[in-house]
């Protein structure tokens, strides 16, 4: 069974950081490629960030380049999300997400499992 479970959701000023965790387990392959999504409530699910099964790749969505960092840990099968220079536009519930596959993916469609979510509010 496919596991995926965020942490490191929180409540931060405006110009603080956060970094989320995704730990995985049970992936039936581990050339899986992942990613970070968000959404808003009454907003649809957005891309945040996405890695190839590598790591060595990356894809980052206009709005958060620059200041949003992915990285996975393929040893320990996490994925991590760090995030600097904190907006209260970024206030979202953040998702991970995962799918067998080599290249980097960025539609919440092309994902095949979901983890539960984490909460991240910046405050202004």
């Amino acid at each position: 069974q496919v596991q995926l479970v965020e942490s490191g959701g929180g409540l931060v000023q405006d110009g603080g950081s956060l970094r989320l965790s995704c730990a995985v387990s049970g992936l039936p392959d581990r050339r899986t490629a992942m990613g970070w999504f968000r959404q808003a409530p009454g907003n649809e699910r957005h891309f945040v960030a996405a890695t190839d099964w590598s790591g060595l790749t990356t894809d980052y969505a206009d709005s958060v380049k620059g200041r949003f960092t992915l990285f996975r840990d393929n040893a320990d099968n996490i994925l991590f999300l760090d995030m600097i220079n904190l907006k209260p536009e970024d206030t979202a519930v953040y998702y991970c997400a995962a799918t067998t596959g080599l290249e980097a993916r960025t539609r919440a469609t092309e994902y095949t499992y979901w983890g539960q979510g984490t909460q991240v509010t910046v405050s202004s």
